[in-house]
C-alpha cells in the first residue's frame, strides 16, 4: 500500500516541473547538476540524488509549482535570532532532500519519494498567491524550509523575486550542502541564510548522506557574499557532542567570523534514531562553554526554553548590557536602538535589524488563516 501511495506521488510531482537553470550538459544525452554539494551526474531517465530533479530528453528538470507545507512561525524558529526580531516568518516548503539524516524532524517531506512512508500531497500554488498569503498574515519574512531549500532553488527564486518587489524579507533554513553556481543563483534573492552545520566530521556526514567540505565552503562563501548567516548544530549525544569535535567546529566558525551567531540545540528521539537518548541542560551548557573559549561572541542554547540560564538571550559582548530577553520564541524586553547598536556603550550589534520592534504577531507556530485554501492535489491510494 506504502509503496504504491509513494509511486503515485512521484507520478504527481513529475507533472509539476520544469526546466532547471542550475546545470550543464555532459554528453550523450547525460547531465550534471549544480544545485547541491553532490554535483549528480544525470543519465537520461535517471533521477539525481534528491529524487526530485530528473533528466528527461538530455534537459534537467526541476520542482514547480507547488507546495508540501506551509505554516507561519516566529523568525526565532528558524531559529534567526539577530534578523528581524519578533516578525513573522511566512515558511513553505517542497518535498525531497538532498541528505537522509536518520533523526529528521522533518522527514514527512525530506525523505518523500525516498521513504514509502514519507507521504506529503503536495498543493499547487504561485509565487503570487504564497505572497499575497504572507501579506494577509502579517508576515515580514518569507522563508523556504521544511525540505532542503537548495534542491528546489529555482522555485524558490521565483517566490522570492514576487517577496521583494513586495517588501518582503526573504530567507533560506537549508543543510548548507550548496556548490558555487546555486549559492551565485540564489545571492540577489536571498537576505537571510540558516546553515545545519551537522557535525565536524566527515564520517558522521557520509552517515547522512552527504560529506562536510561543501558545508564548510558554503558557509565561507555565504560569510564573504553578505547574507546574514546563522549557524546551528543539532547536539546528538554520541554523535557529535564530543568536547574535541565541539572545539574544532567552534574554531572553525570563530575563524570565518567571531560575530555568526551559533545555536547549540537539544535532540530528541524523532524518525529512526529513537534509541538515543535526549540531549540534557547540561550538555547544551557543556558545548556552550566550548563554543565561548573558542571566540564566538553570540552563543544561543536552543529546544530547552528556562533551563540554559542566559543562553537564550543576547546581551552586548562589549559591556554585557541584555539585549534582548527569550524565552522559547517569546521576546520579553527587546532593548536595541534603531540602528541595532547596545543603548548603554552604543556597541554596533551584528544583524539585520527593523528599525523599531512592533512586538510579535504569535510566539508560536500556526497554520496560514487563509480566505481561499490552496488546490489540494489528491494522490490516489
Amino acid at each position: 500500500m506504502s509503496e504504491a501511495r509513494s509511486a503515485t506521488l512521484k507520478e504527481v510531482l513529475d507533472r509539476r516541473v520544469r526546466e532547471g537553470d542550475l546545470y550543464e550538459s555532459i554528453e550523450r544525452n547525460r547531465i550534471r547538476c549544480f544545485a547541491c554539494g553532490h554535483c549528480c551526474p544525470i543519465a537520461e531517465g535517471q533521477l539525481g540524488v534528491c529524487k526530485v530533479r530528473f533528466n528527461r530528453g538530455g534537459k534537467l528538470y526541476v520542482p514547480w509549482g507547488y507546495v508540501g507545507g506551509v505554516q507561519c512561525d516566529p523568525i526565532e524558529k528558524k531559529p534567526f535570532f539577530h534578523a528581524y526580531s519578533g516578525a513573522l516568518a511566512y515558511s513553505f516548503g517542497m518535498l525531497g532532500c538532498d541528505l537522509h539524516c536518520a533523526y529528521c524532524q522533518n522527514w514527512v517531506t525530506s525523505q518523500a519519494l525516498r521513504d514509502p512512508d514519507a507521504v506529503s500531497p503536495p498543493r499547487d500554488a504561485t509565487p503570487e498567491a504564497l505572497v499575497a498569503d504572507a501579506l494577509d498574515q502579517g508576515a515580514q519574512v518569507l522563508v523556504s524550509t521544511y525540505n532542503e531549500p537548495l534542491i528546489t532553488a529555482e522555485w524558490a527564486v521565483a517566490i522570492f523575486r514576487e517577496a521583494k518587489a513586495r517588501g518582503l524579507v526573504t530567507g533560506f533554513v537549508s543543510n548548507g550542502n550548496g556548490t558555487p553556481q546555486v549559492l551565485e543563483y540564489i545571492r540577489p534573492w536571498v537576505d537571510l541564510y540558516k546553515v545545519d552545520l551537522k557535525s565536524f566530521d566527515d564520517r558522521h556526514y557520509r552517515e547522512l548522506g552527504g560529506r562536510l567540505q561543501p558545508i564548510l565552503d558554503t558557509i565561507r562563501m555565504l560569510y564573504t557574499m553578505g547574507v546574514w548567516l546563522e549557524i546551528v548544530t543539532l547536539l546528538i549525544p554520541g554523535f557529535n557532542d564530543s568536547d574535541d569535535e565541539l572545539q574544532r567546529l567552534t574554531e572553525f566558525v570563530a575563524s570565518v567570523s567571531r560575530d555568526i551567531p551559533w545555536h547549540v540545540t537539544a535532540f530528541h528521539a524523532d524518525y529512526k534514531m529513537g534509541d538515543t537518548r535526549d540531549t540534557r541542560p547540561e550538555d547544551l551548557m557543556r558545548a556552550v562553554s566550548i563554543a565561548r573559549d573558542s571566540g564566538l561572541r553570540y552563543v544561543y542554547a536552543g529546544n530547552l526554553p528556562g533551563r540554559i540560564g542566559d543562553y537564550e538571550n543576547t546581551r552586548c559582548p562589549q559591556c554585557r548590557e541584555l539585549l534582548i530577553e527569550r524565552h522559547g520564541y517569546l521576546i520579553e524586553k527587546y532593548r536595541l536602538t534603531p540602528k541595532g547598536a547596545c543603548p548603554k556603550c552604543h556597541a554596533q550589534i551584528p544583524g539585520r535589524w527593523a528599525e523599531k520592534f512592533r512586538g510579535q504577531i504569535s510566539d508560536r507556530p500556526f497554520a496560514p488563516r487563509r480566505r481561499e485554501p490552496l488546490v489540494r492535489i489528491e494522490s490516489r491510494s
